[in-house]
């Protein structure tokens, strides 16, 4: 491969040069005709990279492993991981590659391909990536991200002119995932179930440092560090799973090797909103027991996290592991208790919010109401329009009296009423990502036409404006919406 300096950017290796054990260095494998099939203006500039970066071809030739820059270590990652609650020790990145390590002027961000060929992960796959699951990964990850949900990001998809072999014969694609770090649950197994003291210390020492950067590490030892560390897990994956909850998204696929260290949401696969209310619901086609369903999400979150503290169990002792897994709870109760007391407009707490807001879930449920546009639909309520909210329901006569109750607590709020609707619809999106509408953006783009796909991501940019103008994406799906089957294909 021949070097490219015509970019010049400010690139660091420090995963390649202080974790070495956990990385298999890989030359890119070149990918014919890339083609730019969407991107991300505000992830070019949270990179600082230059205005041209979607229109000058050597970006996408760097991108695409058709050309290479220096001062680069391009490398798949090793990790481990509990699969649907089993040990998998074969796992790695089998389709991506961490192509450097960008330092701009506040932070430093890896460049991730997904997509990008085999390694030595791969097992029997072919590494690469179909546009379907691209896009799909790209839409989530911006879609939360304007939520306001901690997330990795996506800088963009491109497309190549290879056939990828699936269930049929699809377009490849390639992912530019973006964080600042790629670093999993499954990175400490991997180093815990290798029974090798000197790679946990090692990796605790780099994500205490280099990645949550969280005191001077000349300061303390090594298990003062593991101890930070976990307890800032702990904490930021409560809250990640408390927001979740409240948006009503499904991640479909809470695997430990899909788990940031970061605390943000990763890893993109049969993701899902909820369209009707269902606490059971399931977004993950292969997920036949429903381990991960979306009521299972917050349990599933802290068996993620004790089996992480196995990992931590050569630096910690069993009381430390207790004490810090002690403070998930109340930091996701908390959490999720303040978001939905602010998605009901109620800027305090009283003593009977959690059965107001048990019963209007309830209702959702029982009448198999629309999540979003519920929520929404109750952002406009002014203690004027009855019945808007009692139409809404079914059953009438139980509305009717959970409005009598609401309308009674409102009177506690000292908020003008004006200004607790625009409170709520701050916090109550009028859009959000629906399969179906994600669907229809990826159909057209597979064939060639990315017009659809572009609409629907700036929609999502602006999730609760009203956008008048793009009504019917708010709109209850059709029912042939609501049964899409989404796997873990990609």
């Amino acid at each position: 491969m021949s070097d490219n300096n015509k970019i010049q950017l400010n690139l660091k290796h420090t995963y390649a040069d202080q974790l070495s054990e956990f990385a298999s260095f890989i030359t890119p494998t070149k990918l014919p005709n890339p083609e730019w099939v969407i991107t991300s203006n505000h992830v070019a500039q949270l990179l600082e990279l230059p205005d041209s970066v979607f229109s000058n071809s050597e970006y996408l030739n760097w991108f695409s492993g058709n050309t290479n820059l220096t001062n680069t270590k391009p490398l798949a990652q090793k990790y481990t991981g509990h699969q649907f609650g089993h040990y998998n020790p074969d796992l790695g990145d089998g389709r991506g590659l961490l192509l450097a390590e960008l330092q701009t002027s506040s932070n430093r961000w890896d460049i991730h391909l997904k997509g990008a060929g085999q390694t030595p992960y791969s097992r029997s796959g072919d590494g690469r990536a179909v546009l379907r699951s691209s896009i799909r990964e790209f839409l989530a990850s911006e879609a939360l991200f304007y939520l306001g949900i901690p997330t990795s990001r996506a800088l963009g998809v491109f497309k190549t002119s290879e056939g990828i072999q699936r269930e049929t014969l699809e377009q490849g694609a390639v992912l530019i995932r973006i964080c600042q770090s790629h670093i999993r649950f499954g990175h400490f197994e991997y180093a815990f179930y290798q029974n090798n003291t000197e790679l946990s210390e090692s990796l605790v020492d780099y994500t205490f440092t280099e990645v949550l950067q969280l005191a001077p590490a000349e300061a303390l030892s090594i298990q003062d560090k593991a101890l930070a560390v976990y307890t800032a897990v702990v904490k930021s994956t409560a809250l990640l799973i408390a927001k979740w909850q409240a948006f009503g998204f499904c991640h479909g696929v809470m695997n430990t090797d899909n788990m940031s260290i970061l605390g943000i949401t990763f890893d993109f696969g049969p993701y899902g909103f909820l369209d009707d209310f269902d606490s059971k619901h399931v977004c993950n086609h292969s997920d036949y027991a429903g381990r991960y369903a979306f009521d299972e999400q917050p349990g599933v979150g802290l068996w993620n996290l004790k089996a992480l503290g196995q990992a931590f169990s050569g630096l910690l002792s069993k009381d430390q592991l207790m004490e810090c897994l002690a403070q998930y709870e109340p930091i996701l109760v908390n959490e999720y208790s303040g978001l939905m007391r602010q998605k009901l407009g109620l800027s305090k707490s009283d003593k009977g919010d959690q059965i107001l807001l048990g019963q209007w879930l309830g209702l959702l449920q029982k009448d198999k109401r629309d999540y979003t546009n519920s929520w929404r639909l109750l952002s406009n309520y002014d203690g004027s329009n009855d019945d808007s909210i009692i139409d809404h329901f079914i059953d009438r006569n139980a509305a009717s009296k959970w409005l009598e109750k609401y309308k009674h607590r409102l009177l506690l709020e000292k908020d003008d009423t004006q200004v607790r609707l625009q409170k709520m619809k701050a916090v109550n999106p009028k859009f959000i990502l629906r399969n179906y509408l994600a669907q229809q953006a990826i159909k057209s783009a597979e064939a060639g036409d990315n017009s659809e796909l572009e609409t629907l991501f700036e929609i999502l940019k602006h999730p609760f404006d009203e956008q008048p103008e793009f009504e019917n994406y708010a709109a209850t799906p059709p029912d042939w919406g609501k049964e899409l089957s989404i796997s873990c294909s990609s």
